[in-house]
């Protein structure tokens, strides 16, 4: 594992450490049939994506989530949403990190773009598609960077855009969650755009944490979707928090910190029995304890 820094932080996860192991549900052939069906949608949405960039912004919206859901739904994972994102304006999404299938499963509450790092260019499929969406890519090894990068994003919500930003710089194996670091945040504040906090679950349908599809340390992309088409009854559950106004927190700091806390309380909250891919009406919280803590 890299040793962490301020600009390339590392989660302590590992696949032998932390990943759950995964027998092919139904054996072999219906993992490798829900592999080539989601290779197969995935591919069919990257041709159709210069005729759907054409297509007024509310239709175009609307096809990205079904498709998005289409993915999570090929994969074998059933999806559980509460509350709803905020239609239109620009708007930062910031969310815990586990899986490749984080980006979907955002894309499914609004489509926006996403600060990725430039690595995934050169990633099969998923680089193509990240690249086509828009992102942002960054170099995270060039510290000078940073304040390009958050000008980029303040361009993008300023434009009335979305942003979809993993404050905590890597992905943890779903059983813990790293610090919010707050350079990004410092983009809200610039363009006086509001934050939109997602707190990321996988489990069992039984209830239980799955590790399944978290994408951590020295995994392959490949051995982690494998984990995934091969899981029985995986339920990812999305939950969006109350949206932060612009003009809520001082500065990004303090602004990082409150939406640390709306995910960490969703993470700590009983979890109600919904029906799969059921969406219900965000529900106020109550705000834990949000210590200072520094970090970017």
């Amino acid at each position: 594992m890299a040793p962490a820094s301020a600009w390339l932080p590392s989660a302590p996860c590992t696949p032998a450490a932390c990943v759950e192991s995964v027998r092919a549900v139904g054996g072999v052939p219906r993992a490798v049939l829900r592999l080539v069906s989601l290779l197969g949608v995935v591919a069919a949405g990257i041709l159709v994506i210069p005729v759907v960039a054409r297509v007024p912004a509310g239709l175009r919206d609307r096809l990205i989530r079904m498709w998005c859901r289409t993915i999570a739904r090929t994969a074998g994972v059933r999806l559980r949403v509460t509350g709803a994102a905020p239609p239109t304006g620009g708007l930062l999404l910031v969310a815990n990190h586990i899986s490749w299938l984080d980006i979907p499963l955002l894309a499914a509450v609004r489509p926006a773009r996403m600060l990725a790092k430039a690595e995934i260019r050169h990633w099969p499929v998923a680089g193509a598609l990240t690249a086509s969406s828009g992102a942002l890519f960054i170099e995270r090894d060039r510290l000078r960077a940073l304040p390009e990068t958050v000008g980029r994003i303040a361009e993008s919500l300023r434009g009335g855009g979305a942003v979809v930003v993993f404050p905590e710089g890597s992905t943890w194996c779903g059983r813990a969650q790293g610090r919010f670091r707050r350079a990004a945040f410092q983009a809200a504040l610039d363009a006086d755009a509001a934050v939109q906090p997602v707190r990321l679950h996988y489990r069992h349908d039984g209830g239980a944490v799955s590790t399944a599809p978290a994408f951590v340390g020295s995994d392959s992309l490949l051995t982690s979707v494998w984990r995934v088409v091969s899981a029985r009854d995986l339920v990812a559950e999305v939950r969006v928090g109350p949206v932060l106004p612009p003009g809520c927190a001082a500065d990004r700091r303090a602004l990082a910190q409150a939406a640390e806390t709306v995910t960490g309380h969703f993470a700590c909250a009983a979890r109600p029995a919904l029906r799969a891919d059921e969406e219900v009406p965000a529900h106020p919280i109550t705000r834990a304890n949000t210590e200072a803590h520094a970090h970017l």
